[in-house]
């Protein structure tokens, strides 16, 4: 398949709009075309002894779930760990891709995948995301009434002459027991201040004006974290078990809620992969699941009763790559091969 082709499935199958406004995903390192994909190499985190093994498996792109290229290069030299990742990744005719929050997101992403260690449960996402769009044109959604049809004309006149308004209708109205009509139309921020500009030359217009602010809709089961619900309590130490035989894991860390014990029932989890810090804070719960957490974060939840396990930040996003060859070879058609990285792994361990 051709990288263009390729990159165009992979946008596909979970949307680039989903990724948080902070996020660098996408298409990173692309080789001049014309670029055929062969084989695609899935790893977590995109290290030099990773590069060495894709160079090695001949892959012709590597999907790095964390982006390597994060912050802005201002020179590719041979220097630093990242930059040689981009020369040998152009030297060796190799795409870089990376998804990173968008697979945060999605609804069978990563945090779906982390809820599997719990058990039976259901789950919403903590943070819901909305749509890319807005249900109309416009951000904003303006009506106003007019009570005669020569001053109708005048204004609508004005207003067809702005730019950025869309959805502009009319339609008859009652109001306090006279016919008017209604008016209606959508605009965007910057063309508000002018529609209102224009209605406040007329104080009895301007006094009849709604200003709605429209909102993005919420895209379901799409979002960030999950607040896991189970189908049975289970005690905090059958939940430790589980999630470390999911993750394949020897140890966690834990800290337990105050005036809770390894016996204590749990029966909502909020977990969030990777460092989950800012999208738990605050969630009601019986334990929280993520890679890392401030000392501070740590304090704060257990001082609420809520019990904390962490598993290190990538030990909870790696395992999911074997879903997504699994996934992706299903969305691609099973055009071309697809591995996952063997040498990819979580960079500390217990001494």
């Amino acid at each position: 398949m051709d990288l263009r082709e390729v990159v165009s499935a992979l946008n596909d199958f979970a949307s680039l709009s989903l990724a948080e406004s902070w996020d660098n995903v996408g298409l990173l390192v692309e080789p001049s075309p014309p670029h055929t994909v062969n084989t695609l190499f899935l790893t977590n985190d995109l290290t030099e002894e990773v590069m060495e093994e894709a160079v090695q498996k001949k892959a012709d792109l590597i999907l790095s779930y964390h982006p390597p290229i994060f912050t802005p290069l201002k020179r590719v030299t041979w220097k630093t760990w990242k930059e040689r990742l981009v020369v040998r990744a152009l030297e060796h005719r190799i795409g870089i891709y990376s998804p990173h929050t968008v697979y945060d997101a999605i609804p069978h992403g990563v945090n779906n995948w982390l809820t599997k260690g719990l058990g039976a449960c259901t789950s919403v996402p903590l943070h819901p995301s909305t749509a890319p769009h807005y249900p109309a044109e416009g951000t904003h959604h303006v009506e106003f009434c007019v009570d005669n049809t020569e001053h109708l004309d005048k204004v609508l006149s004005k207003i067809k002459d702005l730019k950025e308004i869309s959805c502009l209708a009319t339609l008859p109205a009652r109001v306090e027991g006279e016919e008017q009509t209604r008016v209606s139309l959508n605009c965007s921020q910057k063309a508000l201040l002018e529609v209102v500009a224009l209605l406040s030359q007329n104080s009895l217009l301007y006094h009849k004006t709604e200003i709605l602010l429209l909102q993005k809709p919420l895209l379901p089961h799409t979002g960030m974290g999950r607040l896991c619900t189970l189908s049975e309590p289970v005690s905090l130490s059958d939940i430790i078990a589980r999630i470390k035989s999911h993750l394949k894991l020897p140890h966690i860390r834990l800290a337990v809620g105050m005036g809770k014990t390894l016996e204590s029932p749990v029966k909502k989890a909020a977990l969030c992969a990777g460092s989950g810090s800012s999208i738990l804070k605050g969630t009601e719960a019986d334990l929280y699941l993520t890679g890392e957490m401030s000392h501070h974060d740590v304090l704060d939840a257990v001082a609420n009763g809520i019990s904390v396990v962490l598993c290190e930040h990538s030990n909870t996003e790696r395992g999911f790559l074997s879903e997504l060859r699994d996934m992706l070879a299903s969305h691609l058609h099973y055009k071309i091969n697809i591995i996952v990285s063997e040498k990819d792994r979580d960079p500390l361990q217990v001494a």
